[in-house]
């Protein structure tokens, strides 16, 4: 079996740190380099429901998409939610490494996952990385489908395609509409509209899109029509944890390590439940 440090050196080599924003903070947060490691779990979010997963699955490491302490802390108290998470790992032996930003720009990386669950043939990166001479690497990507569907037709493939969540798909712009080129980028995507424009796509699926955003975007593009389609963020990101299982899965069978990979199929996105409204046409109440 390998140990912890050479796992995490093939995982740095898929997902460098150095390729993650500034604000960012990807890499180790628990585990002993000397331990060894024969089973994998890897999940979106680093809370106490995937923590309690591999502990019942009696993984030695978790991996994440999601950064445990973001923002940094001043106590690991068990008494707090995230020290729980903490004591919980480290009671059982169970390492954890994270990689956000830099598995979103890579390649392959999270929207490569979201392409690929939605049947997309990816074309190039939305927002390339400059730093990569071949152009694959970059923030989301600009795809095509293999033929045209409504942009009602490509919602219901999304909702279908991506893993059930209250939220579903929402739709701005004409239902009806043709789809031929897609933008896609996994979690919030707000921040990309203008590549997205620039791009000429004819919609733009991505998570967390907010009102007044999503507003003067839809209002700018009035003479070009463009659909925006919002999925739950925790829905477009977790395709990445099946792709990324799969690369280190082939790694180890490449190295003989013969490591158990396994996929978290824990929904932890925060809503879980709704209440849909009579009409789509229904206004403000009387």
């Amino acid at each position: 079996m390998p140990r912890l440090s050479e796992v995490i050196a093939t995982l740095e080599d898929l997902w460098p740190a150095e390729r993650a924003e500034s604000w960012d903070a990807v890499g180790t947060v628990v585990g002993e380099p000397d331990q060894e490691v024969s089973r994998v779990l890897f999940a979106v979010d680093p809370v106490q429901e995937t923590v309690d997963e591999a502990v019942k699955l009696d993984a030695d490491l978790l991996v994440t998409h999601h950064p445990l302490y973001l923002r940094g802390t001043t106590t690991v108290a068990a008494s707090t939610f995230k020290g729980r998470v903490v004591h919980t790992l480290i009671k059982n032996d169970i390492a954890l490494h994270v990689a956000h930003t830099n598995a979103d720009t890579a390649d392959p990386g999270v929207s490569d996952a979201l392409a690929g669950a939605l049947d997309l043939r990816v074309v190039r990166p939305l927002v390339p990385d400059p730093s990569d001479p071949e152009g694959r690497r970059g923030l989301g990507r600009v795809c095509e489908l293999d033929h045209p569907l409504t942009v009602r037709e490509f919602a219901a493939r999304a909702a279908e395609r991506l893993p059930g969540t209250a939220q579903g798909i929402r739709v701005a712009g004409d239902p009806g509409a043709t789809v031929r080129t897609v933008a896609v980028s996994g979690g919030s995507g707000d921040s990309l509209f203008d590549h997205v424009r620039a791009a000429g796509v004819d919609a733009f699926l991505t998570a967390d899109l907010r009102h007044h955003p999503a507003s003067e975007f839809m209002a700018a593009g009035a003479h070009s029509p463009l659909a925006l389609l919002d999925a739950a963020h925790w829905a477009t990101e977790w395709p990445w944890c099946e792709l990324a299982a799969a690369q280190l899965d082939e790694i180890s069978d490449r190295n003989g390590w013969g490591l158990r990979v396994h996929v978290s199929k824990t929904v932890t996105d925060p809503w879980t439940a709704h209440a849909a409204s009579p009409s789509t046409t229904a206004g403000a109440p009387n």
